[in-house]
């Protein structure tokens, strides 16, 4: 996958900070989420993670991180301007024994201003962006739209553009930065073509709920079936509206498209009484009307076109119900849903072992029976091997470069061995030819 290879460290927080790394993770990165003794369980966003239970109170918590962050590629962290660096956990510290890491910080009005400490949601920065003015009906009140806008597109999705231009930007200089993303800023951006076409009247000259695409046009607009559903309907060019109309048994010339909309509102919404969601739907299926039918949440992964790209698949934390696929499909690296780890069996006594002298060769082992440095890295390494290369090339990735890990090293060419015996048996002689040991650096 695109991001195979690539770790990352996630503080908990709410949606946006979640998604980021979901979406890191759904495209290979190896995600370890810390979370917080006695935090509620909300989490709806931990597929493809590990997690591990931190007190960052502690400074025995406060130095794991600092040792995770040490070998880590990315940072993500959620809170407030200032609780990282109270916690001994700022960039400047961070960044000191790790130059190449990426600082990934997430909040709702970013790193200063006037703002910079104080407490909100989405509907907070969406209002300061001027965009929440655009949003509802016609002399109704600004409607939020869920927590989308800020929270998700501006917030965790920028997030994770923005990590990933920092990761190939690496690529040139060797060095990380820091990421400052913000829901207030990100929702911004995402409005771009709304800012840039205020100036064309026809399409926002109006209040809020009369223009072309604020559901002020009735050919852009949702209306009521006989069964009680909805139909949304998207006619803008003049063709894909020729084609609504003659659908829907009207006469073009009587339900023009620039007549006055309000009226022709009141003949469309008769119109799609007469029949049920299903019935429109058998009539405006493959037809240029841009005309569908407004499913639920329950209904929507099973629609034909979806069920066949496969848009939605199983939840990995919810049985029975479904959740989008990662997005946008890569042809030869897609994203691939994997399930929540469970999450990691370490005691905090076993790594405050591993801060002290006693137990800095990571050599002792934990009650689980699992290598000590198994328990403390706990960042899942790359995958050992490479198959896909030409048969007389076998790549080895360290999970880092450090001196920690050389101890580890005979153990990862068993691995290797034992691979090669069970896979490629001709390619045994002359081993130490064919396998490459190369660092793992994104």
């Amino acid at each position: 996958m695109a991001l195979r290879g690539v770790r990352v460290v996630e503080l908990a927080g709410l949606a946006p900070a979640p998604f980021c790394a979901m979406i890191l993770a759904d495209f290979g990165a190896n995600v370890v989420r810390i979370d917080r003794p006695n935090a509620p369980d909300i989490d709806r966003l931990g597929r493809g993670k590990r997690s591990i239970i931190l007190d960052l109170k502690k400074p025995q918590g406060v130095d794991i991180v600092k040792k995770l962050c040490a070998s880590a590629d990315v940072l993500i962290e959620p809170y407030r301007r200032g609780v990282m660096e109270k916690m001994g956990l700022g960039p400047n510290i961070l960044t000191k024994d790790n130059p190449r890491l990426i600082y990934a910080r997430l909040t709702g009005y970013g790193q200063d201003g006037p703002f910079a400490d104080m407490a909100g949601h989405d509907i907070n920065y969406l209002s300061l962006t001027g965009l929440l003015s655009m949003l509802g009906r016609k002399e109704g009140p600004p409607t939020p739209p869920i927590n989308l806008l800020a929270d998700f597109a501006g917030g965790g999705l920028m997030c994770a553009l923005g990590i990933s231009l920092a990761l190939l930007e690496r690529t040139r200089s060797g060095m990380g930065q820091i990421v400052d993303a913000n829901m207030v800023e990100g929702a911004a951006y995402t409005g771009s073509w709304i800012y840039s076409s205020q100036d064309i009247s026809w399409l926002w000259g109006k209040s809020r709920g009369c223009n072309l695409l604020d559901s002020g046009a009735h050919f852009y607009n949702t209306y009521k079936t006989k069964d009680g559903r909805y139909m949304a309907v998207g006619a803008i060019e003049p063709q894909f509206y020729h084609q609504l109309i003659t659908l829907l048994g009207l006469d073009p010339d009587v339900v023009g498209q620039m007549d006055d909309s309000d009226s022709m509102k009141k003949v469309l919404e008769a119109k799609f009484k007469e029949k049920t969601q299903k019935e429109w739907t058998e009539i405006f299926d493959g037809k240029d009307a841009c005309v569908t039918p407004v499913l639920t949440m329950e209904e929507a992964p099973h629609h034909p076109h979806n069920a066949y790209r496969g848009t939605f698949i199983p939840s990995s934390t919810n049985g029975g119900q479904y959740e989008p696929r990662p997005a946008p499909y890569l042809s030869r690296t897609p994203g691939s849903v994997q399930e929540r780890a469970a999450p990691l069996q370490m005691e905090e006594r076993i790594a405050e072992s591993f801060l002290t002298k006693k137990g800095s060769d990571m050599t002792g082992k934990s009650p689980h029976n699992n290598k000590m440095e198994d328990q403390l890295l706990m960042l899942p390494p790359p995958p050992v091997f490479e198959d896909d290369f030409p048969s007389t090339h076998f790549c080895v990735f360290p999970i880092n470069n450090t001196q920690a890990h050389v101890s580890s090293f005979s153990s990862l060419m068993k691995r290797v061995t034992n691979h090669l015996e069970q896979t490629v048996p001709s390619q045994l002689e002359g081993i130490e030819e064919c396998i490459a040991v190369i660092p793992h650096q994104v």
